[in-house]
């Protein structure tokens, strides 16, 4: 069950997460050996301590949800998220840009908090939702020029969450040069396996418990 549980990224991404709910999904990370830990900023100090001494790592997101502040910003949050004990960072990219078919911003964007996290796991979210099949397949390729580690499906805030389609086709995409992290409304066993089997090496969800259950 160990090597399962190894896939989730145990996320609380809600605006009103008060300081017990954060310390309740680390205590059941810890007990779970769950991968990480996923939260925002404000609370990326709090999780690093509640977690200190184990193998779960605290990941925060950047950009987050909406990927549209400048580079700068972005950057300024994940050395922040650093500082404050960030073992693993999810940005999101400049959609907006992507549309525009601004890929040099979009690399450079990605480029800068890669930079910024050093040798720390980068998770690019690209919000498939949003994007066409081939915004998709364009994104992860800039993603994968860029230095990511991971390309993500979603944010879980947008119009939609990740789905197998989205999840082969990005896995497709950066083959063995990258991960894919799977994202938004996974709420049960049968898709977290349908994603796994899809090609998903790291899921992102808050029904972590309800799945593994």
């Amino acid at each position: 069950m160990d090597e399962f549980n190894r896939y989730f990224d145990h996320t609380i991404l809600k605006p009103d997460a008060t300081k017990e709910q954060v310390d309740k999904i680390c205590d059941e990370a810890l007990k779970e050996h769950f991968a990480s830990v996923c939260v925002n900023g404000y609370r990326t100090k709090q999780v690093k301590e509640r977690l200190e001494g184990s193998e779960v790592k605290t990941c925060t997101v950047v950009g987050f949800p909406l990927g549209a502040v400048p580079a700068e910003v972005k950057v300024f949050e994940t050395r922040k998220a650093i500082e404050d004990g960030a073992d693993e960072v999810d940005m999101v990219i400049n959609i907006g840009a992507l549309k525009d078919c601004d890929y040099d911003y979009v690399q450079e964007d990605i480029v800068q908090v890669k930079k910024a996290c050093g040798d720390r796991v980068l998770k690019v979210i690209i919000e498939t939702c949003l994007l066409n099949e081939d915004e998709k397949v364009k994104a992860c390729e800039i993603a994968l020029k860029a230095g990511a580690d991971y390309v993500k499906t979603s944010t879980g805030f947008s119009t939609g969450g990740a789905n197998v389609d989205d999840v082969r086709l990005m896995k497709d995409i950066v083959g063995d040069m990258a991960k894919v992290k799977a994202s938004g409304g996974i709420h049960d066993y049968a898709q977290a396996m349908d994603m796994i089997n899809a090609g998903a090496d790291r899921l992102g969800t808050s029904a972590t418990m309800n799945i593994i259950n």
